[in-house]
């Protein structure tokens, strides 16, 4: 290609989730033109070059530009939303490929530093389910990553280990366990966590998907056990043992969103106690995902929260146990047998990470790894 000429076709086709070969066969022309376009030693005719801007839903300025100018921006393409709330013009998300679906999830800031992000809201859509993405230059389809949806607050050390060791991208899409459960049955993401417990036979999640999804054929591969209880102020200052005491005056709950594991022991210890909803001050105010209720207690905006004992300990908090659970990714089969599944599955075998969920976060990793259905 003329040194005058620079092109971002290996990028947009990526971003697109397509192989060299994929784009050929729309194109017209063979993968090995697709690949000397991409490292420049080819500069293609006029009428490849609209097919190759029509293929990729792009301009042609997105494709090719002139040396020294700034690459244009892929045009923005639709994408779901794994979010449990809707997104804005400008925000920053990451980015991910489950099957031909484009998935989308905002990213959180961090004190100090921003977050790490693939592209940005161009538009938001119709619902809050859809929005229009525009994903930065350079951008990469990773047949190695794993969109896993749930709320463990140990899902980090997991995706960092699977990166470092497997080589397997996990992008994490914060989610209560019926959310997450409900994107893998759309086919938005590829693992969902759950710790659903089922009143009946006291099984976690088995019951609840042979239930909800009978046609589905999922693979269930345990992740760890938890504590789950009361997280109150350090020294416990407002006495709370038991579900009775939410119902006191001057006690504030921060509560989970309908369709959490968490939300649901709270409803159960309520209603075998006794206690009306309506009589616990912060029934109705939300948090979403374990560190952030724990976080509210932290700050003194609320008393009392239901969540993990990995989370107590990541403030310093203190804990009142109520139960212990289990914690599954739940994927389909076909899925389950993929280099990229298999790999994470391998890593869930490591000692290192069974040492560092026991120490961490205060898991029982007796059956990490295992596969029960």
């Amino acid at each position: 290609m003329h040194s005058s000429i620079q092109n971002q076709l290996r990028a947009v086709r990526q971003s697109r989730g397509l192989s060299a070969a994929d784009l050929a066969r729309r194109v017209g022309v063979t993968r090995q033109t697709i690949h000397a376009i991409e490292a420049g030693s080819y500069m293609p005719n006029t009428e490849v070059t609209l097919r190759l801007a029509r293929a990729l839903e792009a301009s042609v300025e997105e494709l090719f530009s002139l040396a020294g100018e700034e690459p244009a921006l892929p045009a923005a393409l639709p994408a779901d939303v794994l979010s449990a709330a809707p997104l804005s013009k400008g925000q920053a998300v990451r980015l991910g490929q489950v099957g031909r679906r484009r998935v989308c999830l905002p990213v959180n800031a961090a004190p100090y530093y921003l977050p790490e992000a693939d592209g940005v809201v161009a538009q938001p859509g119709r619902s809050a389910a859809e929005a229009e993405v525009i994903a930065f230059p350079g951008v990469d389809g990773n047949a190695r990553q794993l969109v896993l949806a749930g709320c463990d607050p140990a899902l980090g050390i997991v995706a960092h280990m699977a990166e470092r060791s497997g080589g397997v991208e996990v992008v994490a899409a914060p989610a209560a366990s019926q959310l997450a459960l409900r994107w893998l049955h759309e086919g938005k993401v590829h693992i969902a966590g759950s710790h659903l417990e089922d009143p009946a036979t006291g099984e976690f999640n088995l019951p609840y998907l042979r239930r909800e999804f009978p046609g589905e054929d999922f693979a269930v591969v345990s992740f760890a056990r938890w504590e789950e209880g009361f997280v109150v102020a350090p020294g416990n200052p407002k006495g709370i043992r038991k579900a009775e005491d939410l119902a006191r005056r001057g006690v504030r709950l921060v509560n989970r969103e309908q369709g959490s594991g968490s939300r649901a022991l709270l409803d159960r210890l309520l209603g075998a106690a006794g206690v009306p909803a309506a009589k616990v001050t912060g029934y109705d105010r939300l948090g979403y995902g374990h560190l952030a209720v724990a976080y509210l207690v932290l700050s003194g905006e609320a008393d009392c929260c239901v969540a993990t004992r990995s989370a107590a300990q990541t403030f310093r908090l203190d804990f009142i146990p109520l139960q212990s659970e289990r914690y599954d990714f739940v994927l389909r089969r076909e899925t389950l047998a993929t280099p990229a599944a298999q790999a994470l599955l391998d890593v869930l075998q490591r000692a290192a990470l069974r040492r560092k969920l026991e120490v961490l976060a205060g898991y029982d990793t007796a059956q990490t790894g295992a596969v029960l259905a």
